[in-house]
């Protein structure tokens, strides 16, 4: 069986991308076969992977029609894999607007791939768009990385609505796996405020908090995961422990 996990939040820098890549390369360290599916036009997870993409890429599979395995490239990791973006991607938002049944795109590719990896995790662009709506209507679960800074919960309710939408009209076996906080700074009460407050609200928050750490923000620019940049930091166990609950499998629900 094959999850597909959609990592979603409409505000940019929080984590999707970074958890992409390290949860990703977590449980392939744990015999699971993984695809990170770059689908955010920055192209992040891409670049951090160490990959430079010269070829078709996924914005040929939700727009021209190539099948996702003629795009799948290797990583340094074993047991997973990549399917690359390029900024060409952005104009996929305009292109599909016209296009039948526009929102299913990224599911029909995606379903031909289950049964071949363990677990599929799209890496979402910073927006609620149309290439969000794809991901959400082709996921089965949702992580929603959330900053542990003020305004954390801004813009929440909106995505939390969406998934609702979502749910009833495209996709009703999508659920929310919960949320994950992000870039947790022990030192300060602000965090842990943030921390106290999210968990309030979603109490399907997962267990394992992601430490603000310089050894994982450098890690992207050597393109490697933090389990291969620095094995030993505390940012690595915290992904080793995040991968050990999604393993789990903990049920949780979207939220009304």
């Amino acid at each position: 069986m094959t999850t597909v996990i959609a990592l979603a939040n409409q505000k940019g820098g929080v984590g999707k991308t970074t958890t992409a890549i390290n949860l990703g390369a977590s449980l392939a360290q744990r015999g699971k076969r993984v695809l990170i599916f770059d689908f955010d036009p920055q192209a992040n997870s891409s670049a951090g992977l160490g990959v430079r993409v010269d070829g078709v890429n996924t914005y040929d599979v939700v727009v021209n029609d190539v099948p996702a395995r003629n795009i799948v490239v290797e990583t340094s990791i074993p047991n997973m894999w990549l399917a690359p973006a390029t900024p060409a991607l952005a104009g996929a938002e305009v292109e599909l607007v016209p296009v039948m049944a526009r929102e299913y795109r990224l599911k029909r590719a995606l379903d031909a791939l289950r049964g071949t990896y363990d677990y599929i995790l799209i890496d979402c662009p910073p927006s609620l768009g149309l290439l969000t709506v794809n991901a959400l209507t082709a996921a089965d679960e949702v992580i929603v990385p959330v900053q542990c800074e003020y305004l954390a919960l801004e813009g929440l309710s909106q995505l939390t609505s969406t998934l609702e939408l979502v749910r009833r009209n495209l996709n009703s076996r999508l659920r929310l796996r919960g949320l994950l906080l992000t870039m947790f700074d022990g030192r300060t009460n602000l965090s842990q405020q943030v921390a106290d407050e999210v968990r309030a609200h979603f109490p399907n928050t997962f267990k394992t908090i992601i430490p603000r750490s310089v050894r994982l923000s450098e890690a992207p620019s050597h393109g490697l995961p933090i389990a291969r940049y620095d094995p030993s930091s505390r940012a690595n166990k915290a992904y080793e422990d995040l991968a050990e609950e999604v393993i789990a499998g903990t049920p949780s629900e979207v939220p009304a």
